[in-house]
């Protein structure tokens, strides 16, 4: 049964993060908001949503900061995996070939915030960082993301480049647009909560670790919604769009952990989890820099995979391995 509710998970976020995608996309035009905003902070937070309300779910309501630990450092190694799959399936060329190098600030941004994340879940085994019962990188994560944000905005207003990616709704009434949005998101945020609780049991009943069930089937369940709008947008070519909702989800989901630390009365929440996290952090720190490297190289590719989408496959691969029971993560 406990696979079966995983499944419903996976159904829910799936539908419900295409529609909250779609109707994010229309408010954004109708309210004039720039492209900017559409794919690395309006949409990246939204698809970001099972995330958020999943990490609240279980460490208010499971007592599991592990699951919601693992279940981010895994999104957004899932997210950069995601793009080797997204290279994989464009028609014209390696995908990165064809996208701005402005990318390359944001996977600088977030490459930050994952470091940042990992030397603390390191030092705070020999030492105490905390505010109360929260650890001080937390209001330092929640200011490096609101100046990373104003500086991307500034950036895109000296050099626009989502405007291929942005569509037409004018037949849509933008009460119809607030309403299907609102009805998403709740359906989002109701699997996210609940699959807290199906993680922790995936746990118990197998005696894996929580630190993998949340870095795999949690991360896998997640991630759908990014999976799907940046499938879509592909396919619409407005690759930039894919591209910065898959980016700016992994620089929102970094500072999820400062939400999540707030709401955790046991301590400092990078101090309470699993040292296994620091595979994955690892792991998503060299897909990062390989992203960057290859903006900034314009990669060919060769029988439909490009050098950097192959190495991002294998790391991924590696990673997931380092963070299982069986390599003793």
């Amino acid at each position: 049964m406990v696979w079966l509710k995983l499944i419903f998970c996976i159904l829910v976020i799936f539908l419900s993060g295409r529609k909250v995608a779609k109707y994010g996309d229309i408010i954004a035009e109708k309210t004039g908001l720039g492209g900017v905003w559409i794919g690395l902070v309006l949409i990246a937070m939204l698809t970001s949503l099972p995330e958020l309300f999943n990490g609240v779910s279980a460490v208010r309501l499971v007592d599991a900061p592990d699951l919601t630990v693992g279940d981010l450092l895994g999104a957004n190694m899932f997210n950069m995996f995601n793009l080797a799959l997204l290279d994989l399936f464009h028609s014209n060329g390696s995908l990165l070939a064809v996208v701005g190098r402005n990318h390359r600030l944001t996977g600088a941004f977030s490459l930050l915030l994952v470091l940042l994340v990992g030397v603390f879940i390191l030092a705070s085994r020999a030492y105490t960082f905390s505010i109360g019962w929260i650890g001080w990188y937390t209001p330092l994560i929640i200011i490096l993301y609101l100046v990373f944000v104003r500086i991307l905005f500034l950036a895109e207003r000296r050099q626009p480049s989502f405007q291929e990616a942005e569509l037409i709704y004018g037949d849509v009434p933008k009460g119809k647009a607030y309403l299907y949005f609102a009805i998403s998101a709740v359906f989002i945020i109701g699997a996210g909560i609940w699959l807290a609780f199906v993680g922790d049991e995936i746990a118990q009943v197998h005696g894996w670790g929580q630190s993998f069930v949340g870095t795999l089937f949690l991360a896998f369940t997640t991630t759908l919604p990014e999976i799907t709008v940046s499938f879509a947008a592909m396919r619409l070519g407005a690759n930039d769009l894919a591209v910065a909702n898959m980016i700016g989800s992994n620089l929102f989901n970094m500072t999820i952990i400062s939400i999540d630390d707030l709401l955790y009365l046991g301590g400092p929440i990078l101090a309470s989890v699993s040292k296994a996290h620091l595979a994955t952090a690892l792991t998503v720190t060299l897909m990062t820099l390989i992203f960057i490297a290859a903006l900034s190289f314009k990669p060919a590719r060769f029988f439909r995979l490009s050098w950097w989408s192959l190495a991002m496959i294998l790391l991924f691969i590696i990673g997931v391995y380092l963070s299982s029971p069986w390599a003793g993560g």
